[in-house]
């Protein structure tokens, strides 16, 4: 079982949600991460989203597309990435951590380490691991998220995941059809996360009617939790989504709180800010 999975089993016993905050690594500050990472545990998070930084990041708002500029101008890739879920592993090896971005970074770190193919082909085409498989596991890694990796293409990478105890987490939109639910469902684990507006991050007002609406289409096909994002803001509509959903995805708002803050104040920033929605999701 892995640490995504016994996570979940154990908020569901209690009756209770996840929290799973969104940070880019490396932001705003290239050395604050694994300190921003136990503030949000120490807040209420139970999983953390890291974010790879990316120069053409498709999915995501102006927020975070300038948190990934500054973590890229600060030296920051993903071997940096995972030397920081390492440093995090010296002190947590419960909370699940989550990596999440897009399919060039995995690919050219493949390419660096030895690997000739796509990472969605590698074990099938050698039979290895994929040095990014291997070193995802190794540094404590839980679970990916890669935005543009498409689930017809992900079945050899999901399975070898998760012969290292990864989870492989997939998007789903309000614009899903019932047949793309069942192709991620095949191949889903540890939760899936559904975009909860049409756009980018950071975008638009939340419909938490539409939410409501769309989540039972979701769940006749997916088993795995749902969790929700993009869009949720403030402590009122992350308890509206908790109701409805597994878990609930704060991104933008988060990178906003902590953009302006002196160095010393970034993880106390996060961490006031997830005991917030905490309460809000347990109240």
């Amino acid at each position: 079982m892995s640490r995504i999975v016994a996570t979940f089993s154990h908020l569901k016993a209690q009756g209770r949600k996840a929290l799973i905050p969104f940070v880019t690594a490396g932001f705003p500050f290239a050395d604050v991460t694994p300190e921003l990472m136990h503030a949000m545990v120490k807040g209420g998070a139970d999983v953390i989203e890291l974010g790879v930084p990316f120069s053409d990041p498709s999915a995501d708002g102006p927020v975070i597309q300038k948190a990934g500029d500054k973590a890229l101008a600060f030296g920051i890739g993903l071997t940096q990435v995972l030397e920081m879920v390492r440093v995090f592993r010296t002190q947590n090896q419960t909370t699940p951590v989550v990596l999440m971005g897009y399919a060039n970074p995995v690919e050219r770190y493949n390419q660096k380490h030895g690997a000739t193919s796509s990472i969605a082909g590698y074990a099938q085409s050698t039979g290895a691991t994929s040095p990014f498989v291997l070193d995802a596991a190794q540094a404590g890694v839980d679970g990916v998220l890669i935005v543009d990796y498409p689930p017809e293409e992900c079945e050899d990478f999901a399975a070898e995941l998760k012969s290292h105890g990864l989870d492989l987490i997939f998007l789903l939109a309000p614009t899903s059809t019932d047949e793309r639910m069942q192709q991620v469902a095949r191949i889903a684990s540890g939760y899936v996360y559904y975009v909860s507006l049409k756009g980018v991050t950071g975008s638009g007002a939340l419909d938490t009617g539409a939410v409501e609406a769309m989540l039972p289409r979701i769940r006749a096909h997916v088993q795995c939790p749902v969790g929700v994002g993009f869009g949720i803001r403030d402590a009122a509509t992350a308890k509206a989504i908790g109701r409805v959903a597994d878990a609930v995805v704060i991104g933008s708002r988060l990178i906003q709180l902590i953009d302006d803050q002196p160095r010393d104040q970034v993880a106390a920033t996060a961490e006031a800010f997830m005991r917030e929605i905490r309460t809000a999701l347990d109240s």
